[in-house]
């Protein structure tokens, strides 16, 4: 199966869920053109509150499709957009990516992985449950955090739904990805 991207998003407004667009752009070191939180230092609002000066390390939301695929057996219905990523992705698993891999997308886009999203409780808001539909315990009890993963743009370009996606892996030891 080939990686693909499967939807773009963005929002000028800080809203939890993003109308999907034909195409974004992303800008190296920013993020999504015209979107809320692009921008070298931290944008979420409650950060913003208590860091404001720290590095952006959640300029790109990516969201695979698969998890909509997972939840929809538990009676949700969550389409591209709604969980507030700016790319929706299939056939690349992002929770199992390590921190540093690096996906090119679109027109020579490169995203670096920071690391995962932490669900919050704004998901209830769209739908009760949802929050919890998007955690999970593996074998030693410890939290999967399912709500995708957080990333900065190394190299800018234009990314559209049926853009390919090519993974590369850092090189040396792998670390797990952690929130950010």
């Amino acid at each position: 199966m080939t990686s693909k991207v499967i939807a773009v998003c963005r929002s000028a407004s800080h809203t939890m869920s993003k109308p999907v667009e034909k195409t974004i752009r992303l800008l190296a070191g920013l993020g999504v053109e015209g979107d809320a939180h692009a921008g070298p230092t931290v944008k979420h609002r409650s950060r913003v509150a208590r860091t404001p000066d720290l590095p952006n390390l959640r300029q790109v939301h990516l969201i695979h499709a698969e998890l909509f695929d997972e939840v929809a057996q538990g009676g949700f219905t969550v389409t591209p957009g709604l969980m507030g990523e700016n790319v929706t992705t299939r056939g690349v698993d992002l929770l199992a990516l390590p921190r540093g891999a690096r996906l090119a997308l679109g027109s020579g886009a490169i995203v670096e992985i920071t690391g995962l999203r932490n669900p919050c409780y704004q998901l209830d808001g769209l739908q009760m449950g949802l929050m919890r539909a998007c955690l999970g315990r593996d074998a030693k009890g410890e939290p999967i955090r399912k709500a995708g993963v957080m990333a900065i743009v190394i190299e800018g370009g234009i990314v559209a739904a049926g853009d390919d996606i090519v993974v590369t892996l850092p090189q040396g030891p792998h670390e797990a990805l952690k929130p950010v």
